[in-house]
């Protein structure tokens, strides 16, 4: 396995580290691949690595007593999770499931304590990222809370559609429905009344969007 040194250079949590800090950094990753559907981490269990993905996509989620999905985030290259249990020492907070093939590139907690003291950069970074991603939390309970269905659709299609490069994965009815909080058959509805109100057209299993500016419009929309 060899994680080249410009792979490092793109992830957040190294930025403003030197050729030299950066060679120190790859001689503690270890790489991790997954198929399709595979857990990678599981709620409630001891959390034993910071990951970052090299390729592919990582969905990271909740699941209720009885079954039902939340999605947290889809994590995409050069992007990390299960940052918090490896800073608190708490167990896994959610489940992470690849969405396809994937590599991964993980730090164990001990070594990632060597690597905060020896390069104090990487402490700050960390910092202004947990920052982010407590803000991505809050709004996602402001956008269950507070805004329609049909408004949190058209922010997941707006966050999360596809360029043509296949680099995003297609997603499912019900894996939008796990992300906006809600049952498949809503998304369904929803769809519907954007496509009738131009915003999108359904092509077969694809979904286009024709008005980005009314999709905006309509996420922006709070109940």
């Amino acid at each position: 396995m060899d994680v080249q040194v410009e792979f490092l250079q793109s992830i957040p949590y190294f930025s403003g580290l030197g050729p030299a800090q950066l060679d120190s950094v790859r001689n503690l990753i270890f790489e991790k691949t997954a198929e399709r559907g595979e857990l990678i981490l599981l709620e409630g269990e001891p959390a034993e690595a910071l990951y970052f993905v090299a390729s592919g996509v990582v969905k990271v989620f909740k699941t209720s007593a009885d079954g039902k999905e939340q999605i947290l985030c889809l994590i995409r290259p050069g992007e990390s999770f299960n940052d918090v249990p490896v800073f608190d020492g708490g167990p896994n907070p959610a489940s992470a499931q690849a969405m396809g093939p994937v590599v991964l590139y993980g730090i164990r907690k001990s070594d990632l304590e060597v690597i905060l003291r020896e390069h104090p950069q990487v402490a700050l970074n960390a910092t202004q990222l947990l920052s982010h991603r407590v803000r991505h939390l809050v709004s996602l309970v402001e956008d269950l809370s507070f805004r329609h269905v049909i408004g949190r659709v058209a922010k997941i299609l707006l966050e999360h559609a596809g360029d043509g490069t296949g680099l995003r994965p297609r997603l499912t009815q019900q894996e939008m429905a796990a992300m906006a909080g809600t049952a498949r058959e809503m998304i369904g509805r929803s769809l519907k009344t954007l496509e009738e109100d131009g915003a999108i057209r359904l092509d077969r299993h694809r979904i286009v969007i024709t008005d980005k500016e009314a999709l905006r419009e309509m996420a922006g929309a709070a109940a």
